[in-house]
């Protein structure tokens, strides 16, 4: 079995940010911008956009924020 695919299946923790369910547009969380991947920086926002297609990212869904940024979520919030 090929271990670099993810199969839809995948659990993780509720609130993490890399399930897609999870995650919905009007909810607050703090996601990592690309800029900001090395250090880990977290911008805190309102979600506008799910971008991630898949029902799971080991990373963390891609989302935009209502101000237009673009990131992964590393936490939901509220």
């Amino acid at each position: 079995m090929d271990q670099s695919k993810h199969s839809p299946d995948k659990k993780a923790p509720a609130g993490s940010g890399k399930n897609r369910k999870d995650i919905r547009p009007g909810l607050t969380v703090d996601i990592v911008l690309k800029k900001d991947q090395r250090t880990g920086k977290r911008t805190q926002g309102v979600v506008k956009d799910i971008l991630t297609n898949s029902s799971y990212h080991p990373r963390g869904i891609k989302v935009r924020l209502s101000d237009g940024q673009i990131g992964r979520v590393q936490q939901i919030i509220g």
